[in-house]
Parts: structure tokens; C-alpha cells; sequence
């Protein structure tokens, strides 16, 4: 199934779920660690962090509990820096692009500065920007902005 087929079947969902479903389909699962294009250790659904053991193979509950545990921390440090009132489908897509980046980078970035400012529109399309990774542009995360930056304007 497409991505916007599962997104068309959350449209009455809410932003986690909405979230959840994009982040899942562009960080794929990978149960064994592995160093992503930015040399940064990583395992399951783009975890990160000095808690990865290199050389085990992580279960499907371990990778789904870890998934967890990084969304509801990425969801509320989004939820803490965004001081407007948005929508659900674009709190989905603040939340699967902080989740990517780290809230860090989404606390210091021109994107929350122009929602935080009131220009939705031109915080969605900040999206589009961020699709660098080792100084050089990657076919994926263009998809994947390209996906965030509909979701954020509400085009599902």
C-alpha cells in the first residue's frame, strides 16, 4: 500500500497516528545496527543514541517499543516549542520531520520561527529545504519532504 493510501485511510486520525504511519514508511526498519548516511549509529525506526548495543539484532517489540519512546519524546518537545495554534495534519508533519532531523535542529530552524510567527504556509514550505544529509541532497529525503510538506498544507 502507497503512502498516501494508508495516510487517505488516517485522514480522521489524529496527528500521532498520522505521524507514526509517515515515519514508519520513510525510516523503514532495520532490526540490526547500522551507520546512516550521516555516519550516526542507528537501529530500528531511526533510533539513534548511546544506548544502541553495535552487533545485536533487535526484536520486532524492542524496534516498535524503542519507536515509541522516540515519538512520544520527539511529540512533546514539538508540542512544547510550537506556541500557535495548528492543525492535525500539521502537527503530523512537525512531528515525523523533528523526529528526522531532532528536535535540536527543529528549535533553531527558519521553519518554527515563521510558524511561531504566524506564516503557516511558509513554515510548511520550509519543509522542502531540509533535504540534505552529508552535505549532498538525497533522493529520499526530498520524498520524504515533499510527503511532510503536503501533509503540512493539509493535501493529503
Amino acid at each position: 500500500m502507497s503512502l498516501k493510501q494508508k495516510l487517505t485511510v488516517l485522514v480522521g486520525a489524529g496527528a500521532s497516528a498520522i505521524a507514526l504511519t509517515v515515519i514508519a514508511y520513510f525510516e523503514g526498519v532495520r532490526y540490526e545496527p547500522y551507520e546512516d548516511v550521516g555516519g550516526v549509529l542507528t537501529v530500528c525506526y531511526g533510533h539513534t543514541g548511546k544506548d544502541i548495543v553495535p552487533n545485536k539484532v533487535y526484536s520486532k517489540e524492542e524496534c516498535n517499543e524503542l519507536l515509541e519512546l522516540d515519538f512520544m519524546r520527539t511529540k512533546l518537545q514539538v508540542d512544547r516549542l510550537v506556541k500557535v495554534p495548528v492543525n492535525e495534519h500539521t502537527k503530523a508533519a512537525l512531528y515525523s520531520f523533528a523526529f528526522n532531523v531532532g528536535t535540536g535542529a527543529f528549535a533553531k530552524s527558519t521553519l518554527l520561527k515563521k510558524l511561531n510567527a504566524g506564516d503557516q504556509y511558509g513554515a510548511c514550505e520550509e519543509l522542502k529545504k531540509w533535504v540534505y544529509a552529508g552535505g549532498k541532497v538525497w533522493r529520499g529525503l526530498v520524498n520524504r519532504r515533499e510527503a511532510e510538506a503536503a501533509i503540512c498544507h493539509g493535501n493529503l
